[in-house]
């Protein structure tokens, strides 16, 4: 199948702008599957709560989510794209999945990073795999990346591909991404973005770049700039990492010692 990402630089606020940004970079290419960077359309950092709140919208009801609904629909494709989520009094860091029909599902990211835990909840929904018919695919964003426990969660129930919505500021996590598809023998797509917030003028941030698709094997497919938009589609073999072999004898999931992996 074809899968791919786009890089963005989002201008904090300008939604409709950086909706219709991200929407003219993946009208370059085609895929069965786009995979957006994290909070895409809003930017990242908020000055608190009240703004957060002013921003996010309901999933899937609110306006991003309609129009890539529409746009998913008129491609026939699936995008997963991460928003600021409102749901009653809470706000959450989540990613939409969504269609050719629609609306698929929402993941709410559970590991919350440094200055975000004045916006957002921790999430509370189940990590899960979703079976699009060409591939099974399952969600983490950003900083759910330094926890191995989410990527091997999703593998055992038989992802895929992990697609990745992030804003990396940490140096680390390209190169660890490779490790979470050997430990797994998954594909992985992060989709990061690029540029600088500094919004908060003692706390500035820069957003490394370097989106990337890695497969099974390790391999880093593509790997994005560090300071430009970017948009990328690959080919896949699903197959690749439905196999858990690592050599004749050695199975990656089968040979796992959970009788060993307990707190004494």
């Amino acid at each position: 199948m074809k899968a791919g990402f786009i890089q963005t630089y989002p201008e904090f606020g300008e939604v409709q702008s950086n909706l219709k940004r991200a929407s003219a970079l993946m009208e370059k290419k085609s895929a069965e599957l786009w995979v957006l960077p994290e909070l895409f359309s809003t930017g990242y950092q908020f000055h608190n709560i009240d703004e957060a709140r002013n921003l996010a919208e309901s999933i899937p009801d609110g306006p991003v989510c309609r129009a890539l609904i529409d746009w998913a629909g008129l491609h026939k494709t699936h995008i997963i794209a991460g928003l600021a989520e409102i749901d009653g009094e809470s706000i959450y860091n989540s990613a939409v999945f969504i269609g050719p029909d629609g609306y698929i599902g929402t993941y709410r990211k559970a590991h919350i990073f440094d200055s975000e835990r004045a916006v957002f909840e921790a999430g509370e929904l189940p990590l899960k795999v979703y079976d699009i018919g060409t591939a099974r695919v399952g969600i983490m964003i950003c900083f759910d990346w330094r926890f191995p426990e989410t990527a091997r969660s999703l593998a055992l129930q038989g992802a895929d591909i992990i697609a990745h919505p992030s804003n990396l500021v940490l140096p680390h996590c390209p190169q660890a991404m490779i490790t979470r598809c050997l430990e797994n023998r998954v594909y992985a797509i992060t989709a990061d973005r690029v540029g600088v917030e500094d919004r908060d003028l003692d706390n500035p941030l820069k957003f490394i770049g370097q989106s990337q698709i890695v497969d099974p094997d390790g391999n880093i497919l593509y790997r994005a700039s560090e300071d430009s938009e970017e948009v990328c589609v690959v080919e896949i073999d699903i197959e690749k990492a439905r196999n858990k072999k690592i050599n004749c004898e050695n199975d990656l999931f089968s040979d796992r010692r959970v009788d060993l992996y307990k707190l004494q």
